[in-house]
């Protein structure tokens, strides 16, 4: 299963690097696959457009994120939920993506 990392230069500062090992480890122990780490800074223009944008090429079907503050209001966006899942590392959560109703054939 394909994923992504993502995080906000500007909160993690310093602590970047470790975000970022943080973020491969769970998602090794999950059983991800983490193609890449998307880092972003306070002046990204379209963030959400753009993490879309990645998640669509990527074909990920889950985003990992240090913690919910690394988005804007330090909320879980919906968008990013509708089409993946979205996992955070402090707290350990999941924000799983919906799934569409099996159909039973008869």
């Amino acid at each position: 299963m394909t994923a992504i990392g993502f995080l906000r230069r500007d909160i993690s500062g310093i602590s970047q690097g470790w975000d970022e090992t943080q973020m491969r480890s769970l998602a090794k122990r999950l059983g991800y696959d983490l193609a890449k780490i998307v880092v972003f800074g306070s002046a990204t223009h379209d963030p959400l457009g753009r993490l879309l944008g990645v998640i669509h090429r990527t074909d990920a079907v889950a985003i990992f994120v240090p913690k919910a503050t690394h988005f804007d209001d330090a909320d879980i966006p919906a968008a990013l939920v509708r089409v993946c899942d979205v996992i955070t590392v402090t707290p350990e959560a999941t924000y799983a993506r919906p799934v569409a109703p099996r159909t039973i054939e008869r």
